[in-house]
């Protein structure tokens, strides 16, 4: 399958099959986890096991598309390209199976969510393409989309709209300016410009909107605790109070409040 002179060299198959077939970005798998483990705790049914299985297959198609299209943009058919092309077979096998799944056992209520952000998944897939998938915009509406699989779950598991909505707005409020601030405190750290207010006024209007969630009794005092403290961290973070640290410990914290707040959801 692999010739000698490709750009998928025998000796670093097992890297480069790796660079192909899954995301290089470490935070995009706690964005894809959170809302499915919340939602799973709050609505568990069968049902939820294919949305996993269709969000997952979707999640993992991504990488060796992006991989795939690149190549293709550019005129160029490699090795990698045609492992690209059979890992997308696969992923979107599984993704597809899920779909299946879904249909048969809560009708297609559950898929409405997923459908609406079909144009984010779009931007998603062209901003890869063209290379500017760290751009901010594309980092948005990515975290969007993929929280809206907790609003699935929920929907899958007969809770109805408005709690379906409110877990998938609370996660918004958490990621939204979650990822403003790590950009923005990644730039302070390397001693680039960056910006206090926008992650400070992002995690307020986060907890004001949280606060409404739960005024609206769709939520417990938890989470609403969790987006007061992700406040607080966004300012003392960025300010010059704050204790310098490495790229790695800022997104081991996150992994840290992503956890929290899948506990608090799942209590509250």
């Amino acid at each position: 399958m692999f010739h000698k002179g490709s750009k998928l060299e025998t000796k670093n198959r097992s890297y480069r099959l790796r660079a192909v077939a899954l995301p290089n970005e470490h935070g995009a798998w706690g964005f894809l986890l959170e809302p499915l483990a919340a939602s799973l705790l709050i609505a568990p049914s069968f049902a939820a096991v294919f949305i996993v299985l269709l969000i997952c297959g979707l999640f993992l198609t991504r990488q060796p598309l992006k991989v795939l299209l690149t190549d293709l943009a550019a005129g160029r058919w490699l090795a990698q390209s045609r492992a690209a092309l059979l890992f997308v077979l696969g992923f979107s096998a599984i993704a597809v199976a899920g779909l299946a799944g879904v249909v048969y056992l809560a009708g297609t209520t559950p898929l409405i969510p997923l459908v609406l952000l079909l144009p984010f998944g779009a931007i998603q897939v062209y901003a890869d393409v063209k290379k500017q998938a760290r751009n901010l915009l594309p980092e948005l509406t990515g975290v969007i989309a993929i929280s809206a699989s907790s609003a699935a779950v929920l929907l899958a598991g007969g809770t109805g709209w408005k709690p379906a909505l409110a877990l998938w707005g609370l996660l918004a409020a958490r990621f939204v300016p979650s990822i403003v601030y790590v950009r923005n405190r990644l730039r302070l750290e390397k001693g680039k410009e960056y910006s206090f207010e926008a992650p400070v006024i992002l995690s307020t209007a986060g907890l004001l909107f949280g606060g409404w969630i739960y005024w609206m009794g769709l939520t417990g005092y938890l989470p609403i605790l969790v987006l007061t403290i992700l406040l607080f961290r966004a300012a003392l973070g960025l300010s010059k109070y704050r204790k310098p640290v490495k790229a790695m410990k800022i997104g081991i914290a996150e992994v840290v409040y992503g956890a929290i707040m899948v506990v608090a959801l799942a209590v509250g």
